[in-house]
């Protein structure tokens, strides 16, 4: 199978490779408002994940995704296939925690990570707050099971914030409608259940951590955390309500971004 048709791979513009990749329950399109700032001088990758958006959904298997490095290998293989030179991964969500495993993977493929509104770790672990009681995640997963679109219509509001653009808590409760729902219960599933704490001391990229002030998928005690952890981290909080700044504030994340990148 086509490593391009698998992901649903669009590029675009030229210069160093950019490659973009969004979080649960959406698609390449939420960058949308982010990614044309870059065409002008970086070569832009779009993706779907694995399961996600236009990608081919009959390559989405269980085992091979049963852990976040499934899909690290693809946008490893989706850089091999495109990419003119090492990349600039753009991760939003889980999908932050992906372009680390992948850098860790084949470090040789990357030039740096910007990962906006990450986190290694869901679940509250001792002196560490991840933002959720284990009881919570299974709740919350349990509630998927029983009823995928009410959890989506009620769940995609609290995850987008911006209570002053209530079009986009509609954007992300249709992306989420959109996704097939045993696809995406398996893949939550690996999502808040996953804890990479471990792994961020190995990454050796320069990294930009992109925080909301105010986010309760990750909240700021976990961007703090990264910052302290990951050996050469920038955090950048951004004002803002929600998970999905790249959306709600494109203006804000457009200038961090650009500030570490002038930087590296």
């Amino acid at each position: 199978m086509s490593v391009l048709k698998r992901n649903n791979v669009h590029v675009s513009g030229s210069g160093r490779p950019m490659l973009f990749v969004h979080g649960f329950g959406c698609d390449q399109n939420m960058w949308r408002l982010l990614a044309p700032h870059y065409e002008g001088r970086a070569q832009v990758i779009l993706v779907d994940l694995t399961g996600s958006g236009g990608s081919d959904l009959g390559a989405y298997d269980r085992d091979k995704y049963a852990t976040l490095e499934g899909h690290a290998r693809d946008m490893c293989e989706v850089l091999r296939e495109v990419a003119g030179g090492p990349a600039v991964f753009v991760g939003h969500s889980v999908s932050a925690m992906i372009g680390l495993l992948a850098n860790l993977a084949e470090p040789g493929l990357f030039h740096s990570q910007v990962m906006v509104g990450p986190s290694p770790c869901y679940v509250n672990d001792g002196d560490y707050f991840g933002g959720f009681e284990r009881s919570d995640i299974e709740s919350l997963l349990e509630t998927m099971e029983s009823n995928y679109l009410g959890w989506s219509s009620n769940m995609a509001p609290v995850i987008m914030g911006a209570p002053g653009q209530p079009q986009l808590a509609q954007e992300l409760t249709n992306s989420f409608c959109r996704t097939d729902p045993d696809i995406a219960k398996h893949f939550a599933r690996v999502t808040f259940l996953s804890d990479h704490r471990a792994d961020l001391p190995k990454l050796k990229s320069p990294t930009l951590v992109l925080q909301c002030s105010d986010d309760v998928i990750a909240p700021r005690a976990v961007g703090e955390y990264m910052a302290r952890t990951l050996p050469d981290c920038t955090l950048r909080i951004i004002e803002n309500v929600g998970h999905c700044p790249h959306l709600s504030a494109p203006g804000a994340s457009v200038a961090a971004m650009d500030d570490f990148l002038a930087a590296h």
